[in-house]
């Protein structure tokens, strides 16, 4: 159950509430406060359950800055008059939309789990990594031919398209022009429809939505499977209906969308889900599917399988292990064989106007050979334009869907529907009006074997388009890009050997236009992609730049097309700031590696530029979500906190081991904290805290009811046999159980419960005098949600070196890629049993803190 409260700030740390701090926060660390903020248990509940009355003093959650989320429709919670935060968070209220919730990566250690790990046979562990490479081949043959069937649709439909238009305009231009418009209003309405009727989660790229799934928070619905049925079917009607966008981001979202579905072993709700896969239960494991789905989507959208996994490592998650690089390895290469193998099939004739290049690729390789230490200056010039460009487009983006969100969106679901379809009128305008105002001119002399047809057919793809012109042996420039698929735009642009094939007049044209369509586009109501507009951009002025230095640089063997690559490689950088894998990816789609030094040049300097303004346009567009991602390295300001400093005054919500269930269900009645200490009495009668127990459990327990008892007093042995570790999964992406679906008689709410059996035995502890960097390091590198801040212990149970965890395999002990914290049933003759930690307290262990 997502939580959408407001952040009470301290004191002592202002800063934490700044936009600028807000990324880096943890969502995870708000389960601590209290329904009521300065008061102490709710009226009518336990004694126990007030956490300043029963803990000593210091005992509490970690927990960072949060601010105010408003509710999926726009609403927000309400505040009491007169707090802190309604003064702090009041101009921030229209930047966050939807709702969020932390990721369990923490195993949770109950004796659920504990008993399912013991009843494990050997053979368990071979399975389960079979399991996951074979669901690594299922996730690359899956995401492999949802991109056919997307290049497949888009491709005809586009050219189907422009071969109508091309046919009617033969007769009259103005005819051409309304079916044209309606034809693009067609795709586009059914595009806007399924997103606002049918997946609202489909919108957008999906990119910052599974950067924060990756770094550890799950936005509702992002990975379902009306989210996968309307990501494709959207993206076909949005980019074959012309707007200024792609369809390769949305790719990457689907082929997360194909792998969390069938870690999950389906989708139950459509009754499509085989219990025989529903091996893969834990968070992390799920983590590990998506991302290879993510690398999957890069391969098939771009044929570059090591970009995928450059991308995946890159740019969308925030942890990594050698086994998962295999796999995402093995999953690109799959991938690969996949695309490959359609596109052969394709190349035949049978695809339709699919033909050869549906799929992104555009050799380069037959253009220039070799640059000179003079070209280095222009190559700096296209990187610092791209920087500038890229940061502003960020800007724009986030302005103008800050407003659309604010003003727009909240009018309801026709608005949304409405401005798409204004989009499109106008996207369509402007292409079809715009090559008319322009004149044409005539063909260039072109080498016999260079397979160029200059004016091509109407209604196929290639260079010189033949649109208004008098002449037969004539040609349109700006019809060349804008009357025709992004993807034969850009190869156009990107083509060698064409020499005074666009005028600078015609650039400058479609740069301006197509710029602010793509700024405008984006953010409304479609499955939408920024990877093509981008390159579209920056291929035009880096065209722009190589048509300069061929005129004042005339004895070098300069070609105006590998500079378009240069100027795509800088706006892609300078707006998404990715280096590494957008290097790769830009090499493998032009086929040319004697051009990889000026690509890392003009990636450096473009991701300097823009670094120097504003964030990567994922990272602005997660903030505008409400996506609080925990950056790769904590604030300095925070080497100067502790802990106890960022869960200052905040009330500690606890339960009893045993408690009533009216107690239970007025707990989570009252607030929306996700997890709960749970404390008991010793034999001196002192508190201990004993564990964590989830909200989603307790949830599980209320409406099973199997585990009530009449009286207060600990349950027996007999209990553990009535739960499976797999009744306490919570489906990813779901809102899962709520409070308000369980229904119980006044009997039921008499009875007892106790909470030990499945409470989290040995959730992380951190003293609380520990700096908050520290914790920041510790909660980011193990994927935590919860984080107990404690007193210092009084005294130390032992000390464990690296020697202490080398542990030497027996034969009966199988070194495998489980979580770290698997249970192991037998180790060197110790059999796990007896309930250990309900006669110990948790406190009475230490933590080690690095």
């Amino acid at each position: 159950m997502a939580r959408k409260v407001r952040y009470q700030p301290s004191p002592a740390a202002p800063e934490l509430l700044s936009s600028k701090n807000f990324p880096h926060t943890s969502p995870s660390s708000r389960s601590n406060r209290s329904p009521r903020a300065g008061s102490g248990a709710a009226p009518g509940h336990d004694p126990m359950l007030s956490g300043d009355q029963d803990l000593p003093d210091g005992i509490g959650m970690a927990r960072l800055a949060w601010t105010r989320l408003p509710t999926a429709d726009g609403a927000v919670l309400p505040l009491p008059e007169g707090s802190a935060a309604a003064s702090t968070s009041a101009a921030q209220d229209e930047l966050f939309v939807g709702a969020v919730e932390s990721l369990d990566y923490e195993v949770i250690e109950n004796y659920a789990y504990r008993e399912e790990q013991a009843q494990r046979s050997k053979f368990w562990v071979p399975y389960y990594i079979m399991l996951k490479w074979f669901f690594a081949l299922l996730i690359g043959v899956g995401t492999g031919l949802a991109a056919i069937f997307i290049n497949l649709a888009v491709e005809n439909f586009s050219g189907w398209k422009f071969t109508l238009t091309f046919k009617i305009i033969q007769h009259s231009y103005f005819v051409g022009f309304l079916v044209y418009i309606l034809l693009n209003l067609a795709l586009v309405f059914s595009s806007v429809y399924i997103i606002t009727h049918f997946a609202p989660a489909a919108a957008g790229s999906g990119i910052p939505e599974l950067k924060g799934y990756l770094n550890g928070v799950d936005t509702h619905g992002i990975l379902l499977f009306r989210t996968l049925v309307g990501k494709i079917f959207g993206s076909i009607g949005s980019v074959g209906g012309g707007l200024a966008l792609g369809k390769e981001g949305p790719l990457v979202h689907t082929g997360a969308c194909i792998a969390s579905l069938l870690g999950q072993g389906g989708s139950a709700k459509y009754h499509l889900s085989s219990r025989w896969v529903q091996i893969f239960e834990s968070d992390r494991d799920r983590r590990d599917l998506v991302t290879c789905g993510c690398a999957a989507g890069v391969a098939a959208a771009f044929r570059a399988p090591v970009g995928g996994v450059l991308f995946a490592l890159e740019e969308v998650t925030s942890w990594w292990r050698s086994h998962l690089m295999w796999r995402v390895f093995f999953t690109s290469a799959v991938v690969a064989v996949v695309v490959r193998s359609a596109m052969n099939w394709c190349n035949s004739g049978k695809c339709g106007h699919f033909g050869a290049g549906g799929f992104i690729i555009w050799d380069i390789s037959g253009g220039q050979e070799d640059y000179s230490y003079q070209e280095l200056l222009p190559v700096a010039i296209i990187g610092v334009i791209g920087g500038l460009l890229g940061a502003l487009f960020n800007q724009l983006t986030l302005y103008i869907t800050k407003w659309r969100r604010t003003y727009l969106h909240k009018k309801g679901k026709r608005v949304q529907i409405f401005e798409a379809c204004l989009i499109s009128l106008i996207t369509s305008t402007v292409s079809f009006v715009l090559p008319l105002l322009r004149k044409c001119s005539p063909c260039p002399e072109l080498e016999a074997n260079s397979g160029i047809q200059c004016p091509h057919p109407p209604g196929t793809d290639g260079n010189f388009v033949n649109f208004y012109c008098s002449n037969d042996n004539e040609y349109n420039d700006l019809a060349t890009i804008f009357f025709n698929s992004q993807d034969d735009a850009i190869r156009n642009l990107f083509s060698a050997k064409t020499f005074h094939e666009y005028s600078a007049q015609s650039l400058i044209t479609f740069l301006v236009m197509f710029y602010s369509l793509a700024v405008v586009t984006f953010g409304t109501a479609v499955p939408a992609g920024q990877f093509v507009p981008g390159i579209m951009i920056g291929s035009t002025y880096g065209r722009l730049v190589g048509m300069s230095v061929v005129k004042f640089y005339k004895k070098l063997n300069v070609d105006e097309g590998t500079y378009a690559l240069l100027g795509a490689a800088s706006f892609l950088g300078g707006s998404m700031r990715m280096t590494v894998s957008l290097c790769v990816i830009m090499v493998e789609i032009t086929n040319n590696l004697q051009l990889l030094p000026l690509i890392m040049l003009v990636l450096l300097i473009s991701k300097a530029v823009g670094d120097f303004f504003n964030e990567g346009l994922y990272e602005e567009q997660a903030r505008l979500k409400g996506i609080p991602l925990l950056d790769s390295r904590p604030k300095q300001v925070m080497r100067n906190m502790s802990a106890r400093d960022a869960c200052k005054n905040q009330k500690v919500v606890c339960l009893p081991r045993v408690s009533r269930v009216v107690d239970i269900v007025s707990v989570l009645r009252s607030n929306n904290h996700n997890g709960f200490p749970i404390v008991d009495r010793g034999q001196n009668g002192e508190q201990l805290v004993i564990g964590l127990i989830l909200r989603s459990h307790l949830l599980v327990l209320l409406q099973s009811k199997v585990d009530f008892q009449n009286t207060p007093f600990p349950c027996g042995p007999g209990v553990l046999n009535r739960h499976n570790f797999s009744d306490f999964v919570k489906p990813p992406s779901s809102k899962g159980k709520s409070i308000d679906d369980i229904h119980l008689t006044d009997d039921e709410l008499g009875l007892y419960l106790d909470l030990a059996p499945f409470l989290n035995p040995s959730p992380y502890i951190v003293p609380e005098d520990m700096s908050l960097a520290k914790v920041y390091n510790l909660f980011r590198q193990l994927g935590l949600r919860h984080i107990f801040v404690v007193p210092r212990p009084s005294r130390v149970v032992g000390l464990i070196t690296r020697k202490d965890l080398l542990l030497e395999d027996d034969g009966d002990i199988a070194t495998t890629e489980l979580q770290s914290t698997t249970v192991r049933a037998h180790l060197n003759g110790k059999t796990l049993g007896g309930n250990p930690h309900l006669q110990r307290p948790l406190l009475d262990s230490l933590m080690i803190e690095e």
